[in-house]
């Protein structure tokens, strides 16, 4: 999981051959004037997903993981909190792994909490089990999806 401000975001470039993309898009664009949706940037190798939900109390966010995309997430609107745990430990899915819509989830609990505010993004890799959409009030985001190099 990497933490970090949309300022900073050279050094995060290099890990992937889209970031970069990703983060010029990022950037690069209002989102006042996107709508909610899903938008693709690079086929299915790169979209990105803006999307407006109420927060949730953190017992409700159940962990989730995912196996072919890299997320990156930043929200727009309100603060975020997002739970975390190592895949590695994560010891009982809830809902089994659905190759379709590549995302499982989990019944354990996060191990540490971040808060992340507008103007700030995380990337959660695959062996990153995050519980997102933790929060009060209205919280509007992006969730960029990048293809896993093979």
């Amino acid at each position: 999981m990497i933490l970090d401000s949309l300022n900073n975001t050279e050094k995060v470039e290099r890990l992937h051959p889209l970031f970069k993309k990703a983060f010029d898009y990022i950037k690069e664009t209002d989102f006042s004037k996107v709508e909610d949706g899903k938008y693709e940037l690079d086929g299915s190798r790169l979209f990105v997903s803006v999307v407006s939900l109420t927060g949730k109390d953190k017992n409700d966010a159940a962990i989730e993981t995912h196996k072919k995309y890299i997320d990156i997430q930043l929200p727009l609107l309100g603060v975020e909190k997002i739970g975390w745990k190592p895949g590695c430990e994560l010891q009982e899915e809830s809902i089994p792994y659905d190759e379709a819509k590549d995302i499982a989830f989990y019944v354990d609990r996060p191990t540490a909490y971040t808060k992340i505010y507008p103007g700030q993004f995380a990337v959660y890799f695959p062996e990153d089990g995050h519980a997102p959409g933790i929060g009060e009030g209205n919280i509007r985001k992006v969730i960029v999806k990048v293809q896993v190099e093979e």
